[in-house]
Order: structure tokens, then C-alpha cells, then sequence
């Protein structure tokens, strides 16, 4: 497959049967071909986009003490800002080009995992930065849900079987700036090469060249959305769930040609996690002698844990 498939979530949820199953067919044959799909019909309007937009590129061009202040050591990571090349890819030594934000889950009716997630950093210098980010989270995490009913369906689950596990969920916001090159990079790019660790990832900001994806030949192909469209794609723990039916596919943000050096990139990805108890065992009907089991039981907690180790956020 050479290109990136595109759905409309509007089919899923319209009340005509023949729309939502061909929408199924489609997400569900894309997770499965190249494990990357471009998504309109999402929850996110022009005006929400644009305002999260304005504010992390205010946030970004802070002078540097200011971000420095809401680095929180400790939590991996989980939540504020990630300094620029302190995160690297899975066997990677070198940094990649960027610096981040996390904004984390805004937990509903559960005291205990209310204390058991770091509390999202507020940013004091802009008065609309979280509640922006806020709102982005919770439409994101909306269509994440729906995408999530869909491929239930396609792997003859309940419609709603991650519902209860998405609940809550330790999922993550992370607008990513990727600065200005201003000298030649060793070794280095802005994404190395990787696959994602969550259920499935939601990335605003796919509309230029920069990421791209491996597709089964081993060929890397562009990713480019439209305007209005999310990139989609499976990550690591749904992959395992069942058992490299849906594909997490390697992906990567490579540096512009050299007259671009001097431009900023910004990108937005979702990480649509599961509660931390959530078992990554692999669904026994994904399990067949053409398909043997391919990964060890495990949950979700753990394996987040694991990997953020791996990625040097988390020390062992």
C-alpha cells in the first residue's frame, strides 16, 4: 500500500447501517494493510484548532527559563514541558529535534485514580493555554472513543468493550515543536524512526511533508492529511491485543530539505491510553494456527512503564 486511506467518522455514527459498516470495513481493513488511516468527521471544530494553535506556539517561543520552570522531575515526563532532545527513539542514543508538552487525563468520579495521575501544569503566563488545551483533550479523546467502538466491531467484540477501559483512561496530549535547524544534525532527526505505545494515536498537524510511515514493503511513504482530517494510527498495546491483526506501524518525522532549516513544525499527537489495569492479552479469536500467539500477557501499566524506560524518560 502506497498511500494513506481516508474515512469520514460522520458514517460511523450516522443512523444508516450501510454507511457505518463500509466505515468499519475500511478503518478496519487500513489498521490491518498499513495501520494508518486519515480521519475527517472528527469532534474537533476549525476554531478549537486554531486556538491551541495560537497558544502553544506562545508557549513555545517563551524564553527558555520560563518553559525550563515547568519541567516537572520525577513523573517521566507525564505532564508539562520536555526540553528540547531529552527524548530519543527505542535504541536510539541521539536526542530527537523537539520539545513538548504533556497536558494528562482530567479524571471524572474516581478518587483513586485522581491521585495515582500527576496533576496537569498550569502555565501562569497565558490565561488560555489549559483551558484550550482542556477542551482539545476531551474532543479528542470523543473521537478516539468512536473510532475505538468501530474497530471493536470489526474484531467482532461489543461495540463498547473499550469503553470501560478507555474511562479514565492515561492518555496524553503532546504538542510538539520542532525548532528551527541551525546547524547541521548528528545523526539526528525530529522523530527517529518508531512505533507508538498506546491503543491508537490522534495526530493534528500531518498537512505538510515530514512524517512517514513504513509501509509492509518496507517502503517509506509520505503521510499528509488534509486541513480537516486527523492522522490515525495503532499503537504498540493494540497490536499486541490482538495479535498483530491491527498493525503498529513504524513511523517517523525526518528533517526538511536544507532551504527549510529555518522554519518551525508544529504537530499535535493524541495517545489514547487505557487504564493502567487493562490487559494487553491477546484476544483468543486473534490467536490461530495461522496466526500463533506473538506476545506475552501482560497490562497496560506495566507495559507503559517498560517503555518509557526504553525511551529514557523513565530511569530504571
Amino acid at each position: 500500500m502506497n498511500a494513506i486511506p481516508s474515512v469520514n467518522l460522520e458514517d460511523f455514527i450516522s443512523d444508516n447501517p450501510e454507511r457505518k459498516s463500509k466505515f468499519i470495513q475500511d478503518i478496519g481493513g487500513a489498521f490491518e494493510n498499513i495501520g494508518f488511516v486519515a480521519l475527517s468527521g472528527h469532534f474537533l471544530s476549525d476554531e478549537l484548532v486554531q486556538q491551541l494553535y495560537d497558544e502553544i506556539k506562545k508557549f513555545f517561543a517563551l524564553p527558555q527559563s520560563s518553559k525550563d520552570s515547568y519541567e516537572i522531575q520525577g513523573i517521566g515526563g507525564q505532564r508539562g514541558y520536555t526540553s528540547f532532545g531529552k527524548e530519543h527513539a527505542k535504541g536510539k542514543k541521539e536526542g530527537d529535534l523537539k520539545e513538548f508538552w504533556h497536558f494528562g487525563q482530567y479524571v471524572e468520579d474516581n478518587p483513586k485514580l485522581a491521585q495515582e495521575y500527576p496533576a496537569n501544569v498550569m502555565v501562569n503566563e497565558l490565561s488560555d493555554f489549559n483551558s484550550v488545551g482542556e477542551e482539545t483533550y476531551k474532543m479528542l479523546e470523543k473521537t478516539a472513543k468512536y473510532v475505538l467502538r468501530a474497530l471493536a466491531l470489526h474484531l467482532d467484540l461489543e461495540e463498547t468493550y473499550f469503553d470501560e477501559w478507555i474511562k479514565n483512561g492515561n492518555s496524553i496530549l503532546r504538542p510538539i515543536h520542532y525548532p528551527p535547524i541551525t546547524k547541521e544534525p548528528q545523526n539526528a532527526v525530529r522523530a527517529a524512526a518508531h512505533g507508538d505505545i498506546n491503543l491508537i494515536t490522534l495526530l493534528m498537524g500531518a498537512h505538510g511533508k515530514g512524517l512517514q510511515v513504513k509501509n509492509h514493503e518496507g517502503e517509506w511513504i509520505d503521510a499528509i492529511a488534509q486541513p480537516d482530517q486527523l492522522m490515525i494510527n495503532v499503537g504498540d498495546m493494540l497490536s499486541r491485543l490482538t495479535n498483530n491483526q491491527l498493525k503498529s506501524t513504524i513511523h517517523q518525522v525526518v528533517n526538511p530539505p536544507k532551504e527549510l532549516w529555518g522554519t518551525s513544525r508544529y504537530s499535535i499527537p493524541f495517545f489514547m491510553h487505557p487504564v493502567s489495569e487493562m490487559p494487553l492479552n491477546c484476544l483468543e479469536h486473534c490467536v490461530t494456527n495461522e496466526n500463533p500467539k506473538q506476545f506475552e500477557d501482560i497490562a497496560a501499566g506495566e507495559y507503559l512503564n517498560e517503555r518509557l524506560i526504553e525511551l529514557g524518560l523513565v530511569k530504571k
